[in-house]
């Protein structure tokens, strides 16, 4: 297998246990009388999922093809059962957890990989070609809005985007022609309008994005904490756990916006480091997508690259204030369970897809 993705993977989970231990030992101490209490739980997750991804890495990946409608359609109940009332977990306004005894889950984040294999397979197996958009393309992209709308519904527009932005990518990659893609545009734009009419808090983070000193202490108030963070961490940063704002003014620093406390601790170098460290681990999914034996493996690689770059994109213009602020995981690095197995299973298909590559 490709020995070099092993050794990224582990090290940005490594790196990532070290970040979340600094991050949240204010907020630990404070809540569980323990300041290792999340890297301590991420460690259990780490290891849980290094070893799903080393078994996987030796799981053909063309047995899959029989499970991607299982996966698929499992993951549409559990996004479903997450609306119910009195199951699903709500949380930071988000009804997209599930809890299992002292566990929770976040089914959005296996769905991920759900439309990724029923995709890639369903590209390699239709009679229609995608630049045929109502026999071709149009099938794909129902069994791609149907997630994306049930994750609407939580709302989690987040990990919506990463689901639709992977998928859409994927029909590029699989031939789609750039015509149907203008006309997706002007969709997606009137789409994007009535979910702000649907819900007004949207618009008020457009709002806090364009000026967040227009409402410090409300829609604005991430935004510049997490600035507060990256500033004055200049070039090489005030030093591992010498946070300032992990002190109760980074809402939950160890989540969605542990990168502005790497900017802040590590300075410039140490977040220029870790989207280095991304980088090559999307390189790499781009050399083994490359040399894949078949166009399901082909396929299915990308998707997956695909869906960890686009999520390290969303998070951290999210958290340097690029775009407007959505909760959005950073892949290894994030604390949460649910969003690290999947991005370790994930890497474990696309090692064993390495482990079968051709010779270009």
């Amino acid at each position: 297998m490709d020995r070099w993705l092993v050794a990224l993977v582990c090290s940005c989970v490594a790196f990532g246990i070290v970040m979340i231990d600094s991050a949240s030992s204010v907020w630990a101490l404070d809540r569980f009388g323990d300041a290792h209490f999340f890297s301590k739980r991420q460690a259990v997750f780490a290891v849980a999922g290094i070893f799903l991804m080393l078994f996987l890495a030796n799981y053909n990946y063309w047995q899959w093809k029989k499970y991607a409608w299982f996966v698929y359609g499992g993951g549409i109940l559990l996004l479903i059962l997450v609306l119910i009332p009195g199951v699903g977990l709500v949380r930071n306004g988000s009804q997209s957890w599930l809890g299992v005894g002292p566990l929770s889950l976040q089914p959005s984040e296996f769905a991920k990989i759900g439309v990724l294999l029923l995709l890639a397979k369903n590209l390699e197996e239709s009679r229609h070609p995608v630049t045929q958009f109502r026999k071709g393309m149009a099938p794909h992209l129902l069994l791609l809005l149907l997630p994306f709308g049930i994750v609407m519904l939580q709302p989690d527009l987040g990990t919506g985007t990463v689901i639709l932005g992977t998928g859409l990518a994927l029909l590029f990659l699989a031939g789609a022609p750039y015509r149907f893609f203008a006309g997706l545009i002007f969709l997606g734009i009137a789409g994007f309008a009535a979910l702000i009419i649907s819900a007004p808090y949207r618009l008020q983070r457009i709002v806090s994005y364009l000026d967040p000193w227009e409402d410090p202490l409300g829609a604005g108030f991430q935004m510049i904490q997490s600035l507060y963070a990256i500033g004055p961490g200049a070039l090489f940063g005030f030093g591992l756990g010498e946070s300032r704002q992990k002190y109760f003014y980074l809402p939950e620093p160890q989540n969605d916006f542990i990168f502005a406390i790497v900017g802040e601790e590590l300075g410039f170098f140490g977040g220029v480091l870790l989207l280095l460290m991304f980088s090559a681990i999307v390189w790499r999914g781009i050399i083994i997508a490359l040399h894949a034996p078949d166009q399901f493996g082909q396929l299915l690689a990308g998707g997956i690259v695909l869906m960890i770059g686009i999520q390290v994109m969303i998070n951290v213009a999210v958290v340097i204030g690029l775009i407007p602020v959505t909760g959005i995981t950073l892949p290894f690095m994030s604390y949460g369970g649910s969003s690290l197995v999947l991005v370790l299973l994930s890497c474990g298909i696309l090692l064993n897809i390495s482990k079968n590559r051709k010779t270009l």
